[in-house]
């Protein structure tokens, strides 16, 4: 008895390592006020907008970063190598449901307070108002250059007396 109840414990842990080398997607367990946002640092809090990114690496196991606000995820993407490659996804919460949602996919209805100000939260349905992941990342970059959000506006000569 003790010996088959030895295998099948066995046998489930077998079974549960090779399960860990499967590439995984879709979006990562988040530990919210603990995660940071790989672009501003500051810490995910608010599940109404945060977004992650999931990378493919050749040969590796997928990795993902996550973002407190879409317009730091959309920002940083932008300056990465891997921003064309098909097999990237961007996750958004859903504003009203809190679900996780593939942005590509995703309506964004604009004009409410997000962690960055970017203003623009994301759900699975189109309503009146409501712009798609090319429009909404368009918007990100006006944002970002009238109001310069992430702080290029504080850099500075320190040098200078």
């Amino acid at each position: 008895m003790i010996r088959a109840v030895f295998i099948l414990s066995f046998g489930f842990l077998i079974m549960s390592l090779a399960g860990c080398g499967d590439e995984q997607t879709g979006a990562a367990e988040v530990k919210w006020d603990r995660d940071a946002c790989e672009r501003c640092q500051m810490m995910l809090s608010d599940r109404d907008f945060s977004a992650q990114v999931r990378i493919f690496p050749e040969g590796k196991r997928s990795r993902v970063y996550k973002f407190d606000d879409l317009g730091c995820a959309v920002l940083w993407l932008d300056t990465k190598e891997f921003k064309n490659d098909p097999e990237t996804q961007i996750w958004v919460n859903d504003y009203k449901t809190k679900d996780w949602i593939d942005a590509q996919k995703a309506w964004y209805v604009r004009e409410l307070t997000t962690p960055m100000n970017y203003g623009l939260g994301a759900q699975a349905d189109k309503t009146d108002g409501a712009v798609n992941y090319e429009q909404a990342v368009k918007h990100i970059y006006k944002v970002e250059e009238k109001f310069n959000i992430h702080g290029g506006n504080l850099e500075h000569d320190f040098d200078e007396k």
